[in-house]
């Protein structure tokens, strides 16, 4: 029976995924085996931009800082207490300075896309 639990952004391990002139990492809380229906972490954006077209929907929760995403031509800056939606197939690129949260659906994104 899978139990609640309690996760501590401060006890995962951030994997490197944007580099200079900043910096980006990203932790995953919920491993695919957990719960392949949502895909939950937590990341920090020192400054890097990073260009994706996304995978699957995505929601951002800005936790501290500001986070930019800009998509379509329009540059989106969020705030702490704010939170902002991306529709699965948006071609971005996430920027800015912040620890934000994220949910991502299907969690097995990766295993659907054929993604290491």
């Amino acid at each position: 029976m899978k139990q609640v639990k309690v996760i501590d952004s401060q006890s995962l391990e951030f994997n490197v995924r944007g580099d200079t002139p900043g910096m980006a990492y990203v932790a995953r809380a919920l491993s695919p085996e957990v719960s392949p229906n949502l895909g939950v972490g937590f990341a920090k954006w020192e400054g890097a931009e990073v260009a994706w077209t996304v995978l699957y929907d995505e929601v951002v929760f800005v936790i501290e800082g500001c986070f930019e995403l800009t998509a379509n031509g329009k540059t989106h800056k969020v705030y702490p207490g704010q939170m902002l939606w991306i529709p699965e197939g948006t071609e971005l690129i996430y920027g800015g300075h912040a620890l934000f949260g994220y949910v991502v659906h299907p969690g097995n994104w990766k295993e659907l896309h054929g993604i290491q």
